[in-house]
């Protein structure tokens, strides 16, 4: 079992930044891939950003293209903890954003363990 556990979301003008952070606990952090999520009002469970694993993919990353250039993810194994960087937000970014532990990238079926997340709103 792997426990996440997202904090940093809160409410943030257009144009500033966030930083999301995921401390994990449990079975070893390093080997999974870790992924950011998020789902607005109405909608589905979307795609963000994910990392590979250091050791054997050399933490690859990949964002969605609706968020590439503005969000980086990264991680720090000595601390178990997955970060999301989040600048330029803008009010389309406004959603409640789950952490996630896996071995896919981008589909949530890849992925078993997830965060309670945490809200994120850009107010205009």
């Amino acid at each position: 079992q792997v426990q996440l556990v997202e904090s940093g979301g809160g409410l943030v003008q257009v144009g500033g930044s966030l930083r999301l952070s995921c401390a994990a606990s449990g079975r070893p952090f390093s080997t999974y891939t870790m992924g950011w999520f998020r789902q607005a009002p109405g909608k589905e469970r979307e795609f963000v950003a994910a990392i590979k694993s250091i050791t054997g993919s050399r933490g690859r990353t990949y964002y969605a293209d609706s968020v590439k250039g503005r969000f980086t993810i990264s991680r720090d194994n000595a601390k178990n903890t997955v970060y999301l960087q989040m600048n330029s937000l803008k009010p389309e970014d406004t959603a409640v954003y789950y952490c996630a532990a896996g071995a896919g990238v981008t589909a949530t079926e890849a992925y078993d363990y997830w965060g309670q997340g945490t809200q994120v709103t850009v107010s205009s």
